[in-house]
């Protein structure tokens, strides 16, 4: 771990910290279980909820192991799912992401925040809508819905009614600095499909919609719509498509993130587990992140 890296995650934690208010909350225990595996814990559990970026893969790579604990858990007869906060692919892509990095999770078992936006946008009024989300990947599920992506043209971000916050990749300070003049200049509604504020990749942490979406609320005033964990949208409709009558005491729900996964897990009543390996704590002391924050996971694992 590198000087650069640890100086990364230690700005990530603080960020979020700097945004709690803003987020859900939870009931927690006053301490947790160190365990080697998933396994070791797994018993009391019907539901195992996996999150994808820290958990099953760094970026592009797989976290070695990882396809075998998930096959382990199958073989105890236990649900599993990845909840992700992946909101910029279409699922057909995540599917054939995770195959290529040797899972054999069937589409019913993959749920996204672009989901849950989704499911949100259905419901909500037609607007036209201006979208952080790199136009290389195209429409595929939004085809029914009036956006243009948010790029140089100032024309953009005038005509846009509301704004979606969906993928950072291509993303720039200046977009992002016109963004917020034109939200002062005209407040209007800004919906988030990806809530968290950063994600490990191979090269360290990148900025993900929830860290512009933040200094956006900041800038701006304008409060925005988070769907994703830690908020509930996200786990409601995993559970309406897996477990609808499940009681949230069994169901697990492991990640990478005390502020997204854990926090997230608990607000819904679920047991959590912290891994801190590959991911966003990677270089920090997990029971001080744990102090920290105030938010206790029932388990803590090096990893699955």
């Amino acid at each position: 771990m590198t000087g650069a890296r640890c100086t990364e995650a230690r700005a990530a934690f603080d960020a979020y910290l700097g945004v709690r208010s803003r987020l859900p909350g939870a009931r927690f225990g006053r301490g947790w279980r160190v365990a080697e595996s998933l396994a070791e814990i797994a018993a009391p559990f019907d539901l195992v909820l996996l999150d994808a970026y820290g958990v099953l893969n760094v970026g592009e790579s797989p976290i070695p192991g990882a396809a075998a604990a998930i096959a382990e858990l199958r073989a105890a007869g236990k649900a599993v799912a990845v909840v992700s906060n992946s909101a910029a692919y279409p699922k057909r892509v995540m599917m054939q992401r995770y195959a290529r990095l040797g899972f054999d999770f069937a589409p019913e078992e993959v749920v996204t925040s672009r989901e849950a936006l989704l499911a949100h946008l259905a419901d909500a009024a037609r607007l036209r809508w201006g979208a952080m989300l790199n136009p290389e990947n195209g429409r595929e599920e939004f085809e029914d819905i009036d956006m243009a992506f948010l790029g140089d043209d100032p024309a953009d971000y005038e005509a846009a009614e509301g704004i979606l916050l969906i993928g950072s990749d291509g993303w720039t300070e200046a977009r992002q600095r016109r963004l917020e003049a034109a939200l002062r200049a005209r407040p209007r509604p800004v919906i988030v499909g990806n809530p968290d504020i950063v994600a490990p990749r191979e090269s360290g942490l990148s900025r993900e919609p929830g860290y512009f979406a933040h200094r956006l609320a900041d800038a701006t005033g304008v409060v925005p719509v988070f769907l994703g964990k830690p908020f509930a949208d996200i786990y409601a409709l995993t559970l309406a498509q897996l477990a609808p009558r499940l009681a949230p005491e069994r169901v697990l729900m492991v990640g990478d993130t005390l502020h997204t996964d854990i926090l997230g897990g608990r607000h819904m009543g679920f047991a959590s587990a912290l891994v801190t390996e590959h991911g966003a704590l990677v270089g920090l002391d997990p029971a001080q992140a744990i102090a920290r924050s105030g938010i206790v996971p029932d388990f803590v694992l090096r990893s699955i």
